[in-house]
């Protein structure tokens, strides 16, 4: 393998899939160098986050900020799905596909004929990845604000005595979308072994639940139910805490153990206050967190936020500045993740988060304009030849 062309240089992704969820699992291939392929509505003038957009975009026919965020090296091919003759050629292409993602309402797959059961006929060995809002088997379709109602994320997310908030990005849908990859891999290693293909489902729902981690062990276990309690940790002391410095900026507090408790007391100028018996261990520490808040409020008050978190860093006490996102971004240890700020359709974040030899950073093409390649892969993939291609723009058909 050419280290220039990724662990994934030889698959080829069909990716039916719209918003985030899905089209984060196809960035993802991307950046392992796969070719993606991103089949488009032209019904609906394509994934609907091409037309979400802040206040500040142009409001021309540009891509969005949000479609930048998870279609970073794809292709787009813009076609009526709904017409016999475009699923045939369609079905051609994805007969010579490794992985196909889908997001489709229950019964839109069998419909459009890009259900598992027909395409595993044209294809055996093909990986199907199906991302729903319940399960195949449930007719509601899932909306990212709603499964964090349902799952229980935005009862626990906000400040103890305010309301429940929904989480600033879609964070169910990109824990489906992380659960997803680990499913295809699985099933990539799994037909390098038995050559056949597989349908693999992730629901938004079971993803969310999956996620709520020890939240849903404290009270499967403990009995306890968890309850709302702004940044702070239910289980730990203080972890999540956020503080004011001298100077009025905020950092955070994450005192895993003991040891580094003891340890923020001595830099803060206070080491007795660890051998206080209320504060001793974690178990006593939990039990007196709002005492013990307005100790450490008092005693970081009386700082600098730069010179006590550098202090905190040297002596291995976790703690951080909250950064507002433009300060997160311009972090050094941050720029290797982003992509080209040259242009705003040309910023985005990667969705390969490690490093290793099966990992070069490939140079990706931007998120294509709705149909960008519609010509050149009917052409190549399809067989499709020039006067097929304007029969079929003049009725409608593609882009």
């Amino acid at each position: 393998m050419n280290a220039n062309q990724g662990l994934f240089h030889d698959v080829l992704v069909v990716e039916l899939a719209s918003v985030l969820a899905g089209p984060s699992v196809g960035q993802f291939f991307a950046e392992m160098g796969a070719t993606v392929l991103k089949v488009e509505n032209i019904k609906t003038r394509g994934d609907v986050t091409r037309s979400w957009k802040v206040s500040s975009e142009p409001a021309e026919d540009t891509v969005s900020a949000y479609f930048s965020a998870a279609n970073w090296g794809k292709k787009s091919l813009c076609v009526d799905l709904s017409v016999p003759r475009v699923q045939a050629m369609v079905h051609q292409i994805i007969g010579q596909a490794d992985i196909v993602l889908v997001s489709f309402k229950p019964g839109d797959a069998e419909k459009l004929r890009m259900d598992y059961k027909t395409l595993a006929q044209l294809n055996p060995r093909l990986l199907y990845g199906h991302i729903t809002g319940y399960g195949s088997g449930e007719p509601r379709a899932g909306y990212d604000a709603v499964l964090q109602a349902e799952a229980g994320f935005m009862f626990l997310n906000g400040e103890k005595d305010g309301g429940p908030l929904k989480m600033p990005v879609a964070l169910i849908d990109l824990m489906a979308a992380h659960q997803l990859k680990e499913g295809v891999l699985a099933a990539l290693y799994s037909r390098e072994k038995t050559g056949k293909g597989q349908y693999l489902e992730v629901s938004l729902l079971r993803a969310a639940v999956a996620s709520l981690a020890n939240q849903a062990t404290n009270y499967l276990v403990a009995g306890s139910a968890p309850v709302r309690m702004g940044s702070e940790h239910p289980n730990i002391m203080p972890y999540g805490t956020v503080f004011k410095t001298a100077d009025q900026k905020e950092l955070v507090l994450a005192i895993g153990d003991d040891r580094q408790f003891q340890a923020l007391c001595g830099l803060l100028g206070k080491p007795e206050l660890a051998q206080e018996p209320a504060y001793k261990t974690n178990r006593q520490r939990v039990k007196h967190r709002g005492e013990l808040n307005e100790e450490l409020a008092k005693l970081i008050s009386g700082h600098e936020r730069e010179t006590l978190l550098q202090a905190l860093i040297d002596h291995h006490v976790p703690a951080g500045a909250v950064n507002t996102v433009p300060e997160a971004l311009a972090q050094p240890l941050a720029q290797p993740q982003l992509f080209s700020l040259e242009a705003v359709a040309g910023a985005g974040v990667r969705q390969v988060a490690f490093d290793g030899p099966a990992v070069p950073a490939l140079a990706l093409a931007p998120p294509p304009v709705l149909g960008q390649h519609t010509h050149e892969i009917l052409q190549k993939m399809a067989g499709v030849t020039e006067q097929e291609l304007e029969e079929m723009i003049q009725a409608g058909l593609i882009l």
